[in-house]
């Protein structure tokens, strides 16, 4: 990846599996860590295996049950900021509030007001509760959740915030509750608890593979009260087990380090796909000569100088019934590592220890693929293209002022080695568009430009047509997922001509994201609906040192709305 300051790398290892299945007419359990046993091609370098992890199952259940005589480990109620508004005798207004606190004796409103809990995003109050008050549970949280919810965000993090809280009680069963749902209608209860239910399985997810000892979660089960109950509610909680098996594995994926997760291992990841999906996937996986049969210099220029091999991923899932209506193409940068090549990534700030994750596209398109496999969409084909491999140094390897030429026939001027990520894509992009599809989505932790613009929870997105950009923005609407759109400013390839090639790979360093948005534009058939997104800067949480998934979700949703 290349950057102002830095470059991004992601690898990680195991195909990991979410079972869900209903135990009940409304019951539904899924063990967001169970992983399949793997064996390595090659030895890793520091005898580093990942371990197999089972983490205890999650069931969740929606009733309505009265949450005042809910029996259980944690009652966790989700509220706003207007849900704490309080009358003249500091008695909340809200019923479900009011109840509990009634129930209490009023220790819920003593200890909001003593520890300044005001229902924002982020803020959570867990009180024990003395069994000589017979309350049914053990505890009473209050989650903020902000002043309002435009999109499920708020709804998953209150399921992550849940998750948290569980971990720290050891507690094994909990129910969770809104404190309004005055004015929702029923598509937006079955939505927000099927985000609740994500967000659940999220929190409980730790990525303990590479620790000789961990803290596993005690919880075992979720209801979800006052947001309905019956096969439609049923249905969304098992999209949700679904989309959050996928988002595991993407933070799978970014998380495993370079010596464990290879090109190579990264194909055997999206080979298990295929086959644990037979039905709907099928895997082709090109080695170094039959990519040398398509033209793939410029792919095949960043893979020179490594000792493992790259390795082209092209996975197809087709409906398992009726006609497809439409084809796309999903396409993942997949450097599991980029230590920048002969522009070596050194000094405060580049980041190169964390170059494992400059794999994060691959990781939102493979984990996009394994949720699309358990949820069938009809009416639509989805190619899963990724163009693997490590940007090292030797005396194989490309050097700057190297001339590469594209699978199109279009030569680039290499004059920077860390601006890798683009040659990879833009044979994987003339790749897709040779397959027939409609609409291509690439995504890519491409440059450090877009981490400056945007900051680091933000995507950056390019296309030059509205109409894509509308649906992926409407997607992520229901995802949670933030993206910017940025211009694609045709003035500023003047900074990418070459005098001796068609282009040069990098711009200066002034608009560095629209630039190298540019130059994959030179790789995508015009007749082609493309975008191109940037997720450099919210691929990886800084904060807890581990992936996010991201893109997982908005690309299930686009796919879906793409379906008939």
């Amino acid at each position: 990846m290349a950057s102002i300051f830095s470059s991004f790398t992601t690898s990680s290892l195991f195909l990991t599996t979410l079972n869900l299945k209903s135990t009940s007419p409304f019951l539904l359990s899924f063990s967001p860590l169970m992983s399949h046993s793997h064996t390595l091609a090659r030895a890793t370098l520091g005898l580093t295996h990942p371990s197999n992890t089972n983490t205890p199952k999650i069931s969740f259940a929606a009733n309505d049950a009265d949450v005042a005589e809910w029996k259980g480990d944690i009652v966790a109620v989700g509220v706003t900021e207007k849900d704490l508004i309080r009358d003249d005798k500091l008695k909340f207004k809200n019923p479900i509030l009011n109840r509990l606190d009634s129930k209490l004796g009023g220790l819920l409103g003593e200890a909001s007001l003593e520890e300044d809990f005001n229902g924002k995003f982020g803020q959570s109050t867990v009180l024990r509760i003395a069994s000589g008050l017979g309350f049914g549970s053990k505890r009473v949280g209050l989650i903020g959740i902000g002043q309002s919810a435009a999109n499920s965000a708020p709804f998953r993090g209150f399921g992550e915030a849940v998750a948290v809280a569980a971990k720290s009680a050891q507690a094994s069963n909990v129910a969770v509750v809104l404190a309004s749902v005055d004015g929702l209608s029923v598509e937006s209860k079955l939505n927000i608890a099927s985000a609740i239910a994500s967000g659940a399985a999220l929190g409980t997810f730790e990525d303990n593979r590479y620790k000789s000892e961990s803290k596993k979660s005690a919880l075992t089960s979720v209801e979800i009260l006052g947001l309905g109950t019956g096969p439609e509610l049923e249905k969304k909680l098992k999209y949700a087990g679904d989309l959050s098996s996928g988002i595991v594995l993407g933070r799978e994926l970014v998380n495993s380090p370079a010596n464990v997760l290879t090109p190579g291992v990264l194909a055997e990841e999206a080979s298990k796909i295929a086959s644990t999906y037979s039905d709907v996937f099928t895997a082709k996986i090109l080695d170094v000569e039959q990519c040398k049969e398509l033209k793939m210099g410029s792919y095949l220029a960043v893979a020179a100088a490594s000792a493992n091999p790259p390795h082209f991923i092209h996975l197809v899932y087709k409906p398992p019934s009726g006609p497809v209506n439409v084809k796309l193409a999903l396409v993942g940068k997949g450097l599991t590592f980029d230590s920048g090549g002969y522009n070596i990534k050194t000094g405060p700030g580049c980041l190169i220890e964390l170059m494992k994750f400059d794999m994060g596209g691959s990781a939102a398109v493979f984990g996009a693929a394994k949720a699309l496999g358990q949820i069938k969409p009809l009416g639509v084909e989805v190619h899963f293209i990724v163009a693997a491999c490590e940007n090292m140094i030797s005396g194989t390897g490309m050097r700057p002022g190297d001339i590469v030429t594209a699978s199109n026939g279009k030569t680039i001027e290499v004059n920077n080695t860390d601006a890798e990520g683009r040659l990879t894509l833009a044979d994987a992009l003339v790749y897709a568009c040779n397959q027939g599809v409609e609409k291509i989505v690439d995504l890519a932790t491409l440059t450090g430009a877009c981490i400056v613009a945007l900051g680091p929870s933000i995507a950056g997105v390019f296309t030059p047509n509205d109409d894509l950009a509308k649906e992926i923005f409407d997607a992520s609407e229901a995802s949670g997922e933030k993206f910017w759109r940025l211009p694609l400013e045709d003035s500023y390839w003047e900074s990418m001509k070459s005098g001796v090639a068609d282009m040069v790979n990098t711009g200066g360093r002034q608009g560095g994201a629209i630039t190298a948005a540019l130059f994959l534009k030179q790789f995508v058939d015009e007749k082609v609906q493309w975008m191109h997104i940037d997720l450099a800067g919210p691929v990886w949480n800084d904060k807890k040192r581990s992936a996010t998934g991201f893109g997982v979700a908005t690309l299930v949703e686009w796919v879906l709305r793409n379906s008939s």
